[in-house]
Protein backbone atom coordinates (compact mmCIF):
# COMPACT_ATOMS: atom_id res chain seq x y z
CA UNK A 1 0.00 0.00 0.00
CA UNK A 2 1.14 3.48 -1.07
CA UNK A 3 0.48 6.41 1.28
CA UNK A 4 1.46 10.28 0.63
CA UNK A 5 2.28 12.26 2.80
CA UNK A 6 2.04 15.88 2.55
CA UNK A 7 1.70 19.67 4.93
CA UNK A 8 1.92 23.27 5.05
CA UNK A 9 0.43 23.65 1.26
CA UNK A 10 -0.58 27.71 2.71
CA UNK A 11 -2.96 27.64 -0.49
CA UNK A 12 -4.56 31.45 -1.21
CA UNK A 13 -0.93 33.07 0.68
CA UNK A 14 -0.75 36.59 0.02
CA UNK A 15 2.46 35.92 -0.38
CA UNK A 16 3.18 39.47 1.38
CA UNK A 17 5.69 38.57 4.35
CA UNK A 18 8.75 37.13 2.62
CA UNK A 19 8.36 37.91 -1.26
CA UNK A 20 7.31 41.34 -0.51
CA UNK A 21 9.14 42.38 -3.77
CA UNK A 22 7.59 40.92 -5.76
CA UNK A 23 4.61 43.03 -7.70
CA UNK A 24 0.77 42.18 -7.40
CA UNK A 25 1.39 40.45 -11.18
CA UNK A 26 4.37 38.39 -9.88
CA UNK A 27 2.41 37.79 -6.73
CA UNK A 28 -0.77 36.54 -8.64
CA UNK A 29 1.41 34.04 -10.48
CA UNK A 30 2.97 32.61 -7.92
CA UNK A 31 0.06 31.53 -5.71
CA UNK A 32 -1.51 30.25 -8.88
CA UNK A 33 1.93 27.89 -9.39
CA UNK A 34 1.34 27.20 -5.60
CA UNK A 35 -2.06 25.33 -6.41
CA UNK A 36 -1.07 23.82 -9.53
CA UNK A 37 1.42 22.29 -7.07
CA UNK A 38 -1.41 20.93 -5.52
CA UNK A 39 -2.71 19.22 -8.38
CA UNK A 40 -0.15 17.93 -9.59
CA UNK A 41 0.74 16.39 -6.66
CA UNK A 42 -2.54 14.45 -6.52
CA UNK A 43 -1.78 13.69 -10.25
CA UNK A 44 1.31 11.92 -9.09
CA UNK A 45 -0.29 10.33 -6.84
CA UNK A 46 -2.90 9.06 -9.28
CA UNK A 47 -0.30 7.81 -11.49
CA UNK A 48 1.70 5.94 -8.85
CA UNK A 49 -0.72 3.84 -7.63
CA UNK A 50 -1.27 5.95 -4.08
CA UNK A 51 -4.42 4.97 -2.48
CA UNK A 52 -4.15 7.73 0.71
CA UNK A 53 -2.73 11.42 0.53
CA UNK A 54 -2.07 12.48 3.91
CA UNK A 55 -2.17 16.12 4.65
CA UNK A 56 -1.29 16.70 7.90
CA UNK A 57 -2.33 20.70 8.57
CA UNK A 58 -2.47 23.96 7.10
CA UNK A 59 -3.84 22.86 3.85
CA UNK A 60 -4.87 26.52 3.36
CA UNK A 61 -3.05 30.01 4.59
CA UNK A 62 -6.29 32.10 6.11
CA UNK A 63 -9.83 31.05 6.58
CA UNK A 64 -10.63 33.37 4.00
CA UNK A 65 -10.23 31.21 1.08
CA UNK A 66 -11.23 32.51 -2.35
CA UNK A 67 -13.83 30.48 -4.37
CA UNK A 68 -11.45 29.98 -7.28
CA UNK A 69 -9.37 27.86 -4.98
CA UNK A 70 -11.86 26.39 -2.79
CA UNK A 71 -13.35 25.13 -5.88
CA UNK A 72 -10.07 24.13 -7.41
CA UNK A 73 -9.29 21.79 -4.23
CA UNK A 74 -12.45 20.53 -4.58
CA UNK A 75 -12.83 19.58 -8.25
CA UNK A 76 -9.05 17.84 -7.37
CA UNK A 77 -10.19 15.69 -5.05
CA UNK A 78 -14.14 14.97 -6.67
CA UNK A 79 -12.19 13.97 -9.80
CA UNK A 80 -9.71 10.98 -8.06
CA UNK A 81 -12.41 8.80 -5.94
CA UNK A 82 -10.27 6.05 -6.06
CA UNK A 83 -7.99 8.51 -3.58
CA UNK A 84 -8.82 9.16 -0.17
CA UNK A 85 -7.74 12.34 1.07
CA UNK A 86 -6.65 12.57 5.27
CA UNK A 87 -7.16 15.83 6.10
CA UNK A 88 -6.32 17.39 9.25
CA UNK A 89 -6.59 21.03 10.38
CA UNK A 90 -3.25 23.13 11.39
CA UNK A 91 -3.05 26.60 13.09
CA UNK A 92 -4.51 28.53 9.95
CA UNK A 93 -7.09 26.11 8.46
CA UNK A 94 -10.17 26.87 9.65
CA UNK A 95 -13.57 25.69 9.30
CA UNK A 96 -14.23 27.49 5.73
CA UNK A 97 -13.97 25.40 3.81
CA UNK A 98 -16.42 23.04 4.55
CA UNK A 99 -18.83 25.74 4.99
CA UNK A 100 -18.43 26.60 1.36
CA UNK A 101 -19.08 23.07 0.08
CA UNK A 102 -22.72 21.98 -0.81
CA UNK A 103 -21.53 18.15 -0.68
CA UNK A 104 -18.74 17.10 1.05
CA UNK A 105 -16.65 14.33 -1.23
CA UNK A 106 -17.39 11.01 -0.02
CA UNK A 107 -13.31 10.64 -0.54
CA UNK A 108 -12.68 13.93 1.92
CA UNK A 109 -12.23 12.51 5.52
CA UNK A 110 -11.63 14.40 8.65
CA UNK A 111 -10.09 14.57 12.14
CA UNK A 112 -11.15 16.38 15.59
CA UNK A 113 -10.51 16.70 18.94
CA UNK A 114 -10.66 13.29 19.60
CA UNK A 115 -8.61 10.54 18.69
CA UNK A 116 -9.99 9.60 15.00
CA UNK A 117 -8.44 6.43 13.31
CA UNK A 118 -9.37 5.64 9.81
CA UNK A 119 -8.36 1.46 8.69
CA UNK A 120 -6.83 0.30 5.23
CA UNK A 121 -6.87 -3.63 5.67
CA UNK A 122 -3.51 -4.15 8.29
CA UNK A 123 -2.77 -0.09 8.20
CA UNK A 124 -4.06 2.74 10.52
CA UNK A 125 -4.22 6.02 10.30
CA UNK A 126 -5.10 7.53 13.76
CA UNK A 127 -5.19 11.46 14.22
CA UNK A 128 -6.01 14.79 16.88
CA UNK A 129 -6.63 18.24 15.99
CA UNK A 130 -5.08 19.85 19.09
CA UNK A 131 -6.79 22.60 20.84
CA UNK A 132 -7.05 24.11 24.55
CA UNK A 133 -8.66 21.51 26.31
CA UNK A 134 -6.75 17.69 24.80
CA UNK A 135 -3.27 19.08 24.33
CA UNK A 136 -1.83 17.52 27.40
CA UNK A 137 -4.37 14.79 27.63
CA UNK A 138 -4.12 13.53 24.22
CA UNK A 139 -0.85 11.45 24.95
CA UNK A 140 -2.59 9.46 27.60
CA UNK A 141 -5.80 8.87 25.16
CA UNK A 142 -3.83 7.74 22.20
CA UNK A 143 -4.44 3.60 22.00
CA UNK A 144 -3.15 1.33 19.07
CA UNK A 145 -2.61 -2.31 18.16
CA UNK A 146 0.64 -3.80 18.13
CA UNK A 147 0.21 -5.91 15.60
CA UNK A 148 -0.74 -3.39 12.70
CA UNK A 149 1.21 -0.49 11.20
CA UNK A 150 0.03 2.31 12.45
CA UNK A 151 0.22 5.97 11.64
CA UNK A 152 -0.27 8.80 13.74
CA UNK A 153 -0.98 12.66 12.00
CA UNK A 154 -0.68 15.53 14.53
CA UNK A 155 -0.12 19.21 13.69
CA UNK A 156 2.51 21.14 15.63
CA UNK A 157 6.22 21.84 16.46
CA UNK A 158 8.33 19.42 18.90
CA UNK A 159 10.12 20.83 21.77
CA UNK A 160 12.97 22.00 20.03
CA UNK A 161 11.70 24.45 18.88
CA UNK A 162 10.44 27.44 19.99
CA UNK A 163 6.91 27.90 20.15
CA UNK A 164 4.63 30.80 21.00
CA UNK A 165 1.93 28.80 22.00
CA UNK A 166 2.30 25.30 23.78
CA UNK A 167 -0.94 23.96 21.86
CA UNK A 168 1.31 23.86 19.55
CA UNK A 169 3.73 21.76 20.59
CA UNK A 170 4.42 17.97 20.49
CA UNK A 171 5.82 16.33 23.09
CA UNK A 172 7.50 13.06 21.24
CA UNK A 173 9.13 11.73 24.52
CA UNK A 174 5.01 11.09 25.21
CA UNK A 175 4.52 8.89 21.87
CA UNK A 176 7.37 7.31 22.44
CA UNK A 177 6.56 3.29 23.20
CA UNK A 178 2.95 3.76 21.74
CA UNK A 179 3.02 1.38 19.17
CA UNK A 180 3.62 4.38 16.31
CA UNK A 181 5.29 3.58 13.03
CA UNK A 182 4.88 6.68 11.33
CA UNK A 183 4.36 9.93 13.38
CA UNK A 184 3.20 11.73 10.45
CA UNK A 185 3.75 15.81 11.28
CA UNK A 186 2.82 19.32 9.71
CA UNK A 187 3.51 22.72 10.80
CA UNK A 188 7.36 23.02 10.33
CA UNK A 189 8.57 23.54 6.89
CA UNK A 190 11.78 21.87 6.15
CA UNK A 191 11.75 18.19 5.79
CA UNK A 192 12.70 16.44 8.73
CA UNK A 193 12.81 11.79 9.20
CA UNK A 194 14.55 10.55 12.37
CA UNK A 195 13.65 7.87 14.46
CA UNK A 196 11.05 8.06 17.21
CA UNK A 197 11.78 5.43 18.94
CA UNK A 198 12.91 1.61 18.67
CA UNK A 199 9.71 0.95 16.45
CA UNK A 200 8.73 3.81 14.71
CA UNK A 201 10.08 7.25 12.90
CA UNK A 202 8.59 10.77 12.93
CA UNK A 203 8.58 13.13 9.53
CA UNK A 204 7.98 16.53 8.49
CA UNK A 205 7.95 16.41 5.08
CA UNK A 206 8.03 20.35 4.72
CA UNK A 207 6.01 22.76 2.64
CA UNK A 208 5.16 21.74 -1.35
CA UNK A 209 6.70 25.25 -2.55
CA UNK A 210 9.09 27.82 -0.66
CA UNK A 211 6.88 31.19 -0.37
CA UNK A 212 9.59 33.20 0.35
CA UNK A 213 13.45 32.93 1.41
CA UNK A 214 13.36 31.73 4.32
CA UNK A 215 12.14 28.78 2.36
CA UNK A 216 15.08 28.15 0.27
CA UNK A 217 15.85 24.62 -1.15
CA UNK A 218 13.75 21.55 -2.38
CA UNK A 219 10.40 21.36 -1.52
CA UNK A 220 8.16 18.67 -1.85
CA UNK A 221 6.06 15.45 -0.19
CA UNK A 222 6.99 12.03 1.57
CA UNK A 223 5.47 8.25 0.10
CA UNK A 224 4.78 5.87 1.95
CA UNK A 225 5.24 2.14 0.54
CA UNK A 226 4.41 -0.57 3.09
CA UNK A 227 4.22 -3.79 3.16
CA UNK A 228 1.07 -4.86 5.08
CA UNK A 229 2.26 -8.40 5.76
CA UNK A 230 5.63 -7.27 7.15
CA UNK A 231 4.26 -4.45 8.79
CA UNK A 232 7.15 -2.28 7.51
CA UNK A 233 8.13 0.67 5.26
CA UNK A 234 9.90 2.20 2.65
CA UNK A 235 9.90 6.17 2.55
CA UNK A 236 11.21 8.56 -0.08
CA UNK A 237 10.98 12.18 -0.16
CA UNK A 238 10.05 13.26 -3.94
CA UNK A 239 10.32 17.10 -4.87
CA UNK A 240 8.27 18.48 -6.53
CA UNK A 241 8.20 22.88 -6.20
CA UNK A 242 7.96 24.59 -9.52
CA UNK A 243 10.16 27.14 -8.47
CA UNK A 244 12.69 26.86 -6.23
CA UNK A 245 14.44 29.48 -3.86
CA UNK A 246 17.84 30.02 -3.65
CA UNK A 247 19.84 32.72 -1.57
CA UNK A 248 23.35 33.51 -3.55
CA UNK A 249 25.95 36.14 -1.61
CA UNK A 250 27.74 38.07 -4.11
CA UNK A 251 30.93 39.85 -3.77
CA UNK A 252 30.94 43.02 -5.23
CA UNK A 253 34.21 44.34 -3.58
CA UNK A 254 35.74 47.00 -6.06
CA UNK A 255 33.29 47.95 -8.36
CA UNK A 256 32.68 51.15 -9.36
CA UNK A 257 28.91 51.12 -11.16
CA UNK A 258 25.47 48.84 -11.06
CA UNK A 259 26.56 47.46 -14.69
CA UNK A 260 29.75 45.48 -12.83
CA UNK A 261 27.39 44.61 -10.21
CA UNK A 262 25.31 43.38 -12.56
CA UNK A 263 28.02 41.02 -14.65
CA UNK A 264 29.03 39.70 -10.90
CA UNK A 265 25.96 38.35 -10.81
CA UNK A 266 25.73 36.71 -14.44
CA UNK A 267 28.93 35.25 -13.32
CA UNK A 268 27.96 33.97 -10.22
CA UNK A 269 24.84 32.31 -11.71
CA UNK A 270 26.72 30.46 -14.81
CA UNK A 271 28.99 28.71 -11.83
CA UNK A 272 25.75 26.63 -10.77
CA UNK A 273 23.63 24.64 -12.30
CA UNK A 274 19.95 26.74 -10.78
CA UNK A 275 16.71 25.96 -12.95
CA UNK A 276 15.91 29.03 -14.95
CA UNK A 277 12.40 29.28 -12.96
CA UNK A 278 14.54 29.35 -9.60
CA UNK A 279 13.28 32.31 -7.45
CA UNK A 280 17.00 34.43 -6.38
CA UNK A 281 17.70 36.78 -3.74
CA UNK A 282 21.35 37.88 -4.16
CA UNK A 283 23.28 38.77 -1.07
CA UNK A 284 25.63 42.17 -2.60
Amino acid sequence: MKILHCADLHLDSKMTANLSKLSKEKVKERKMEILRTFSRMVDYANKNNISVILIAGDLFDTHKVSAMVRNTVRDVIVQNPQIDFLYLKGNHDSDNFLEHLEEVPENLLFFGDKWTTYTYGNVTITGIELDNYNHVSAYETLVLNESKYNIVMMHGQLEDYTSKDEIETICLDNLKDKYIDYLALGHIHKYRLEVLDNRGMYCYPGCLEGRGFDECGEKGFVVLDIDERMCTAKTEFVPIAFRTLHILPVDITGIQSTKEAGERIETAIKKLEYSSKSLMNFIL
